[in-house]
């Protein structure tokens, strides 16, 4: 069991794509790799053992702390099967969009156990939803184009 716990602390740790971040039942970052590093800005001791408002918006932590306390609550949790999407802040306050999946850690790994806090794997997804907005946009203004042009050549 140690060996696997070593291999699997290893794969987690050499993730250079997406950032995997363990919060504990209290919300509070308990492990931080390096690819939340380079994503976020803090390093993993500035991270561990603090609240994961550090990492999401502030108009968005009201919201996100009444799903947590219902999901700590009950155990239960719509999220898991799709991957989510949503903001999230760096440390020199750029907001970034992330997609990620969550895993909920129960105690004894049974489904009944109560939850001792939810891990994440994310990844920045900026650059993609910037690229989708810009063509929405060039696609916008090609459909308004071609209605225009349809009016002006009209006899009526």
């Amino acid at each position: 069991m140690t060996e696997k716990k070593t291999t699997a602390d290893r794969i987690i740790a050499g993730s250079t794509l997406d950032a995997v971040i363990y919060a504990g039942r209290d919300g509070r970052i308990r492990l931080w790799n390096g690819a939340a590093e380079t994503m976020f800005g803090w390093t993993a001791a500035e991270a561990t053992g603090q609240s994961l408002d550090l990492i999401i918006p502030e108009k968005l932590q009201g919201r996100h702390w009444a799903g947590w306390d219902r999901v700590m609550e009950t155990g239960v949790t719509r999220y898991g099967t799709e991957p989510l999407t949503a903001p999230g802040q760096t440390k020199d306050g750029r907001r970034i969009s992330l997609e990620f999946s969550i895993v909920m850690l129960k105690e004894g790994d049974t489904p009944d156990g109560a939850v001792e806090g939810v891990a994440a794997v994310l990844r920045d997804v900026t650059a993609r939803w910037e690229k989708d907005r810009e063509l929405r946009r060039r696609l916008r203004d090609l459909e308004g184009r071609a209605d225009g042009a349809g009016e002006s050549g009209s006899d009526d």
